[in-house]
Formats: structure tokens, sequence, C-alpha cells
């Protein structure tokens, strides 16, 4: 059981780490193959995209066709495309490999985190399991930039295929350890196709619109219509689940005030993170001129935190609850990102930084593992996919949204970056961090007054 529990872990912590990791090596892969800013940020985008618009399909099609076919297939494409990129220097196929490899995980994520959740006991022993896993993807991708730093200093095509041999490993070991489990055959009438299609397309088309609009301009009639066109789409995916007597997402899923509570933590937590990632090392590369490997050390110590602490947080859930464990995440890293306002180019790393990260760190080891278990609490077998890919699904959206509007913000006044001098609108970038951040304690913490009272209600 714990060996099926770190492969498919594995492949949590391989999707982290080459969400992080390939941003370091940007800047020597665009030298090399002579790309434009334009090409370089879809490298990471691509990835973005077709991980987040394909995670709602790719958990229920886990639920629909086997968890198991599902995982395998997906981590053996992520593994045979990563070995692919790394020999391509055309940059049209670079990125349609990249899309190719954020499909797979829209596929493998929720497959994975299902398979955890139907394979482990209710109780004790899926808490500790689910916990183990959230720790082992955080961990991937906090490290992401460490290994981006270290492998960069080689190639940048090592970056690229690093993650490959690793994945093909992973589904030799699944073939032995990941279960067949027993389901429900499905035929094409049963299976939801028109709302897979508006739901996918339309998380594509939302994603697609995020990632652009900083380039092309938020009130650009092209970003409007896209964005328009998704909230189209979206309202016709929830007419069609409202009436398929097989749907996709069953609208009933949404009654849970925990379930939903946990997809808003998701969202704001890694989106408030990827933004404050985002701030950091620009500031840290741009205008104190750090190389990438003294950034990612920088990085290293929130890290750190995860792997020491975070194999014990289970306990804590236990004793706590899933609610108040979210709670204290959410105010730690909302303390972490208002320390961070101190910032100034004459203040050491120790003093401006280093507090951050371990707040971050901190915060992490309760509010991720916290935010896993409570999205897929009391879920039935049947649509555990389903939850995993929402809760993923809200993750990759926030995080698409709150780097949109974080690139938006630094780039506002079009001024250069400066040496040694703060980013522009550094400060209102840090500000919108930390609101986002604290948007989630709140949030968290009317869960957490409503379960108590639940279960005040149910012992009288």
């Amino acid at each position: 059981m714990w060996g099926l529990l770190l492969v498919v872990s594995g492949a949590l912590f391989l999707d982290g780490v080459d969400l992080s990791m390939v941003n370091i090596a940007l800047p020597s892969m665009g030298s090399e193959l002579h790309l434009s800013t334009g090409s370089l940020q879809w490298i990471v985008n691509a990835y973005i995209l077709g991980y987040g618009g394909f995670l709602l399909l790719g958990g229920r099609v886990a639920d629909l066709l086997g968890r198991r076919q599902v995982f395998l297939t997906a981590v053996a494409v992520f593994g045979i495309a990563s070995i692919v990129s790394s020999f391509i220097s055309n940059e049209v196929v670079l990125i349609v490999l990249r899309l190719l490899k954020g499909i797979s995980a829209g596929f493998t994520v929720p497959a994975g985190m299902s398979i955890v959740a139907t394979a482990f006991a209710a109780g004790p022993d899926r808490m500790k399991a689910l916990s183990i896993y959230s720790v082992i993807g955080m961990t991937g991708f906090a490290l992401g930039l460490v290994f981006g730093g270290l492998l960069t200093e080689v190639s940048w095509r090592a970056t690229l295929f690093a993650p490959g041999p690793v994945a093909i490993l992973i589904f030799l070991f699944g073939l032995r350890l990941v279960p067949q489990a027993s389901r429900k055959p499905v035929t094409l009438k049963q299976f939801d196709l028109w709302g897979a299609l508006t739901i996918t397309v339309g998380l594509l088309i939302l994603v697609y619109a995020l990632v652009e609009a900083p380039t092309i301009g938020w009130t650009s009639s092209t970003t409007i219509i896209l964005l328009v066109l998704s909230i189209l789409l979206f309202i016709s995916f929830v007419i069609i689940e409202s009436k398929h007597s097989s749907p996709l997402v069953r609208l009933g899923i949404f009654s849970s005030m925990s379930l939903v509570s946990a997809n808003f933590a998701a969202m704001v937590l890694l989106g408030s993170f990827m933004a404050f990632q985002f701030i950091a090392t620009l500031y840290l590369q741009d205008s104190l001129s750090w190389s990438p490997i003294w950034v990612a050390l920088a990085f290293l110590p929130s890290s750190l935190f995860q792997v020491v602490f975070g194999p014990q947080i289970d306990r804590v859930m236990k004793r706590v609850g899933t609610p108040m464990a979210i709670s204290l995440g959410m105010v730690l890293v909302s303390v972490a990102y208002l320390l961070f306002f101190r910032v100034d180019p004459a203040l050491p790393y120790w003093n401006f930084l280093l507090p951050t990260m371990i707040l971050i760190g901190i915060g992490f080891v309760f509010a991720f593992p916290g935010v896993n278990v409570q999205a897929t609490h009391d879920v039935v077998p049947e649509e555990q996919g389903l939850a995993s890919g929402l809760v993923n699904t809200s993750l990759q959206i926030g995080g698409a949204i709150s780097l949109a509007v974080i690139t938006a913000v630094l780039n506002s006044t079009h001024k250069a970056i400066e040496h040694n001098q703060l980013l522009p609108n550094m400060h209102t970038a840090i500000a919108i961090v930390a609101g986002l951040a604290i948007a989630g304690v709140l949030s968290s913490l009317i869960n957490y007054i409503s379960s108590r009272r639940s279960q005040q209600k149910a012992t009288k």
C-alpha cells in the first residue's frame, strides 16, 4: 500500500517539479535558440493551459474508464514527451510537447489522487496517505526551482529531459503496484460528451485569455471576447449538467460547504504563492542580479520545512480538524506576504526574505494537505476523481489568474527594471498577493465556525 502511495505521489512530484523547474531554464533556452519573449512565455503557458484545461475531464474519465488505465497511460505519455522535448530546437514543436505534457498531468493528477483516496480506508489511514501525497506534491513544486538551477548549470535541455526517465520508472512500478479497480461499463450514450466538450473548451479559453491578457491588454477586444465566450460555455455546461442523466459534474456536489471552501482555499493558496514567487524571482534576478542557483537556494527553506514537518500533519488534522488546519496555514502565509512589505535592496536575505520563506513553508504544511483532504472527504468512491479534478482545477485557475493580474500590475508603468531598485509597482503587487491570502483566511474561518456549529448540533 505504501509502495502504491510512493508511486502515485511520485507522479505528482514530477508535475510540480516540471511546473517550476523550467522557469529557471528559460533565459538560457531563449539565448541558445534565439526565442522571443512571447515564445518563452508559451513554453510555460502551454503546460499550464493543458494542465488546467483537462483536469476536470481527466478526473471524470478516471472515474468512468478506470483510474489505473488513465494514470499509467498519462504517466507514460508525460515521460516520452519529456525525453523527446529535450532533443527539440524548433519552438513550435517544443510548445506542442509542453502542451501535451500539461494535458498528461491533467489526467495523471486527479487519477492519482483518487487512487489514493479509494485505496486507503476512510479515517486515519486515508488522512495520513493524502497528507503524505500532498506534501510530496508541494515539495516537488518547491524543489523545482532548486533542481532547475542545478540542471541549468549543466544545460537547459537537462531540465526538459530529467523528468522523462523518472516518469518511465513510475510507469513500470505502477504496472505492478496500482490495483485494477472494479467499475461499471460505460457506453458512449452514458458519457456526457457535450458536458465534457463545453467545460474543457471553456477552461482552455479561460486559461488562454488569462495568460495572454497581460500581453495583449485586459481591455482589448480579443481578451473581452475570449472571457465572454468562456462564461457562455460555463453557463451552457451548467444547463447541460442539470439535464443529463449521467453528468460529467454532478452539480449537487457543490452543496457541500466544506468542499467549496476547500476549493476556494486551494485557489488563493497556490494563486498567492505563484504570484509571490514570480515577484520575488524577478526582483532577485533582474533587480539584485542574483544567479539562478542563488535564487533557487533562497527558496529552499520553504521546501525544507515541508519535507521535515509535512509527514506529521495528519496527526494535527486528526486533533484539530482540516478547517482549523487550513485556517492556520492561510494565516501563516498571509503574515509571510505582509512581512515581505519590508523589502529593500539594502536589506540582507535573512532579514527581508528568509522569514517569509519560513512562514510560507510552515503555512503550506498545514494548508495544502488540508485542502486536499477536505476536498475529497465524505465523497463517494465513484466521484473521487471528480472531487480531485475540481480541487486541482481550482489550484491551476488560481495560479493562472494571479499571475495574469500580477504581470499586468508590474508592467502597467512600462518602466525598465533598474539595478538595486524595487520593481515598478512592487508594493502594489505584494498587497494583492497578501489580499488573496487574507481572503483565504476569512473563507477558511467561516467554514471552521460552520463546521463547529454542525458538530455541536450533532452532539445535542
